[in-house]
């Protein structure tokens, strides 16, 4: 008999597009770029908009309002059944914007059954992991680039925590040490 928690958790993954491939014919995805801030930046980022050749997460025309993205997943609920996942990956880094909490709040009331979902840099998570669960969201992403302080710093130009600006090994090391605590802290949550 397998346990009701990983019948849920198999049940998230079976309904995700992105960690699927059964998934990724029967069900949609809605990507919604309501995070303009970001608060690293990595040598190899170039957050554009508008480009034409650019089609995945992250990259938009436009940065929606809190009303737009919940106005854009209703149209996308009522044209068609099959949408199972909601989800926040920047154009920024969603922790990083309180637009992703209003969004997800909305989107959790109005669709409970939806699968929320966000991608981050990990720095906030620590921070806002808490307020990520009370929000609906029961599927994140963390984009860990590095495992090492060295090969880290070569990667991050800066990172910002609290209104201060690290650079150089005290950012890898900061940012490392977030991304670690909070997928830890995910994990048990």
């Amino acid at each position: 008999m397998i346990p009701l928690t990983v019948k849920k958790k198999r049940g998230i993954i079976d309904q995700h597009p992105c960690f699927s491939e059964g998934a990724h014919h029967l069900f949609g995805r809605i990507h919604l770029p309501v995070a303009p801030a970001c608060n690293i930046q990595c040598n190899y980022c170039i957050r554009k908009y508008d480009c034409a050749n650019e089609s995945r997460p992250g990259i938009t025309s436009k940065v929606f309002s809190v009303d737009e993205a919940l106005e854009r997943v209703r149209t996308l609920v009522e044209r068609s059944g099959n949408l199972s996942v909601a989800g926040i990956a920047g154009p920024g880094d969603p922790l990083a914007n309180n637009a992703t909490f209003e969004v997800m709040r909305a989107l959790h009331r109005e669709f409970p059954d939806l699968i929320l979902c966000v991608s981050t840099n990990g720095l906030l998570l620590p921070d806002r992991l808490e307020e990520l669960a009370k929000s609906g969201v029961r599927s994140l992403t963390v984009t860990i680039n590095s495992v090492f302080p060295e090969t880290a710093e070569k990667i991050y130009a800066w990172i910002n925590k609290g209104g201060k600006r690290y650079s150089n090994r005290e950012a890898a090391e900061y940012l490392l040490c977030n991304q670690w605590k909070g997928l830890s802290n995910a994990i048990e949550a």
